[in-house]
């Protein structure tokens, strides 16, 4: 990982650990989960919020009035609220990225479960997302939160990583296993 990189996180890390301590304290983790989940969302849905955190055209006072705005808009908790607007006088908002997977790291592991990332050549059915929770939860041992997403290039099958493992099903994949053993025979 490279310097700036391991500082980025570093400092990500320490928001997201002083907000999930205030969080918790107040008893008020799973709004903590919900204020996690509707920043993602924002910064998944928004190029603007993006723009807004990455880039230092804005001045410390129009990220800070930004995020406020922001806050009140999106329903965040005081908790949330408050470290956002602390990030944006302090110039580190360019770190919210990296201190949401903190915060729903630091979530999952006080409610004993993992995330999962599954990316699918089609979305699931709700049928199938049972199915694959349960399936994991055995492997596993521990409750299971899917994050998924869809790839059309994975052409069929299913990419799942939890934590640093990672089993490839998809199509694609066994077509290039296929393509590499075709290139050794002649």
């Amino acid at each position: 990982m490279s310097e700036p990189a391991s500082i980025s996180s570093g400092i990500a890390m320490r928001y997201a650990t002083a907000i999930f301590e205030l969080a918790k304290e107040d008893s008020a983790l799973a709004a903590l989960e919900k204020d996690v989940d509707t920043l993602d969302s924002a910064l998944d849905e928004s190029a603007d919020f993006r723009s807004l955190i990455a880039s230092p055209v804005y001045s410390r006072a129009d990220q800070t009035r930004a995020v406020a705005a922001l806050a009140a808009k999106l329903g965040l908790s005081q908790t949330v609220a408050g470290a956002l607007g602390l990030m944006a006088s302090k110039r580190r908002l360019f770190v919210l990225p990296q201190m949401l997977s903190g915060l729903r790291a630091l979530i999952a592991e006080e409610k004993g479960e993992v995330t999962a990332e599954v990316t699918s050549a089609r979305a699931l059915s709700a049928a199938q997302e049972a199915d694959l929770v349960r399936t994991l939860k055995d492997r596993i041992g521990k409750d299971v939160k899917l994050k998924l997403a869809v790839d059309d290039a994975l052409i069929g099958g299913l990419v799942v990583k939890v934590g640093s493992r990672m089993i490839d099903t998809s199509i694609r994949s066994k077509l290039a296993a296929l393509q590499n053993a075709m290139k050794e025979v002649g």
